[in-house]
Order: structure tokens, then sequence, then C-alpha cells
């Protein structure tokens, strides 16, 4: 059976997606989870679940650290950890983790071991940083 040019061109398409998600499968047996660590000296972030090479910053390079809620894609759950590091940011799904205190855990680590502090200027509170009620 012959196939036309089309048909060729999705087969390849297909071949081509089939090779990428048997890459992802054997990167799970290769490397170990993606583990988010926080220690006074160090923060390791993961690039993503089972690759290798994690960011290893200082507390004071990240910059921020917040939720998306409601600014999500329609394919991701909400909410989305975003950990900006300067110019970059990372986000961690919802699906990362067990629920959405564990997420909170992250946030409240990082500002105990007081991240971005040599960086953040000082400023006076205003309004919006009173609690809402």
């Amino acid at each position: 059976m012959k196939l036309g040019t089309v048909g060729v061109w999705i087969g390849i398409g297909l071949v081509i997606f089939g090779v990428y998600r048997a890459w992802k499968v054997v990167e799970t047996y290769l490397n170990p989870p993606g583990t988010i660590k926080i220690t006074d000296s160090e923060v390791v972030l993961p690039r993503g679940l089972s690759t290798s090479r994690p960011h290893t910053v200082k507390p004071s390079e990240v910059t921020a650290v917040y939720f998306l809620r409601r600014s999500v894609p329609w394919n991701n759950s909400s909410p989305v950890l975003v950990v900006e590091l300067g110019d970059r940011a990372i986000a961690y799904p919802r699906d990362w983790f067990a629920s959405e205190a564990d997420q909170r855990h992250i946030v409240h680590a990082l500002v105990a071991v007081g991240f971005g502090a040599q960086t953040a200027p000082k400023r006076e509170p205003n309004a919006r940083d009173l609690p809402r009620l």
C-alpha cells in the first residue's frame, strides 16, 4: 500500500513524536525525580520533572515567588508556583505536588531563608500591605 505525500509527512511527525516521548521515559530511569531543596546557603530548583542539571542558586538570587491562579493556560491545572530568578521564571504546575499546601511550604521556606534579601529595595508599607479582613 502506498501513502501519499501528506501521509508520509504525518507518519514522519508521528515517528518524531514517538521518539521524543520514548526519550522522556528513558529520562525517568536515568535521572531522579525533580526535587526542590531549600537551605540557608542554596536553593536547588529542578528544570523539569526528571531532568538533569537543576538550577542551583543562592537564596538572594531568587527575586520573587508567587502563585498564578487565574492566568493559567487551559492545559495546566492551577495554581502554578512561579519562582523568578532575575530575568528568568520557572513555573511548577500543580501536578508536581501532592497538594496545594506543599506549594505553600515552598513559598514559606523561601521566605524563611530570606530570598532576595540583598536585592529587595527598602520601602515604606502602604495600604495594600495590610491584611484583608
